[in-house]
């Protein structure tokens, strides 16, 4: 667990003209794009992250057809890669004109599944920047969150509906706090739970391309592994049963009511401090 104190990494000043730090924002589930609620105003969850940063901070939000689930409109992998690569384009663009910028990358749900991904794409040294010029990356709701990723507040068990992310972070770990609420299934799968993970695997593989797919084909490989590990194929049909599947939709339903997914706002994180607060003030320390 991290405490609630802010922790940043100041950085030089930046050209004139320039913002020392630039944060780019990708919104959540519903907060952006076709589907965003007509009674929404604002830009959802982050905008109390980023509301009110240092006047040396410029921000931008990523507009993208944002979807929860691989049957709509725009599937789930398609839609990831759409807030994706406009993140990795605004990054590109302030890069080519602001060479001594900073950038912290921030997400809600989707979004920080689409930050956590474009952060671990930096991490690897072949990014849009180079990973030394990330100051921070901070994932709300991570529907890929590792439970090697460091946390702040209290420490949920398991695991992303979708999985980890083989090979992490690389050279940005360090500089990745991620916020999981108590109770959000979007963050907090349990292991041992082979249809959702194998359900949030094939939302993630809805987007997959040829350059792509031996990802994907070795997060295949590592459920499986898991499976194996845990009873095999008649574990897999114990979860696939008539009871279990009822137990699934009480389940389902509870998550839904409980709004833990939506409680980011007010939920503590220590130090007196909201997840939201929290962000945004670790955000502030590294302009």
């Amino acid at each position: 667990m991290v405490s609630g104190a802010a922790l940043g990494t100041g950085s030089a000043a930046a050209d004139p003209g320039c913002p020392s730090l630039y944060v780019v924002a990708i919104p959540g589930t519903w907060e952006t794009g076709e589907h965003k609620p007509d009674d929404m105003t604002g830009p959802g969850m982050l905008a109390g992250v980023t509301r009110g940063l240092p006047s040396n901070t410029e921000v931008d939000y990523v507009s993208y057809s944002a979807t929860a689930f691989p049957w709509e409109g725009d599937v789930y992998g398609a839609s990831k890669k759409q807030a994706i690569d406009g993140a990795r384009g605004l990054i590109h663009d302030m890069a080519a004109r602001c060479a001594a910028t900073r950038y912290a990358i921030v997400g809600y749900s989707q979004g920080a599944d689409a930050a956590g991904d474009l952060a671990a794409e930096i991490g690897t040294g072949l990014g849009v920047v180079p990973p030394d010029r990330i100051s921070g990356v901070g994932l709300i709701s991570d529907p890929r969150r590792s439970p090697a990723d460091v946390q702040v507040g209290p420490v949920v068990g398991g695991a992303g509906a979708s999985g980890p992310r083989l090979g992490g972070f690389g050279f940005v770990s360090d500089r990745v706090r991620t916020i999981c609420a108590e109770g959000d299934l979007y963050c907090s799968t349990a292991d041992t739970d082979f249809i959702t993970r194998f359900a949030g695997f094939l939302a993630q593989a809805s987007g997959a391309t040829a350059a792509n797919m031996w990802r994907y084909q070795l997060e295949a490989g590592s459920i499986i592994g898991d499976l194996m590990a845990h009873g095999g194929i008649p574990t897999l049909q114990a979860q696939l049963s008539e009871d279990s599947n009822k137990q699934r939709v009480t389940q389902l339903e509870d998550f839904y009511g409980s709004g833990a997914h939506t409680s980011y706002g007010s939920y503590r994180v220590g130090g007196g401090q909201t997840a939201v607060s929290w962000m945004h003030n670790w955000i502030a320390g590294m302009a």
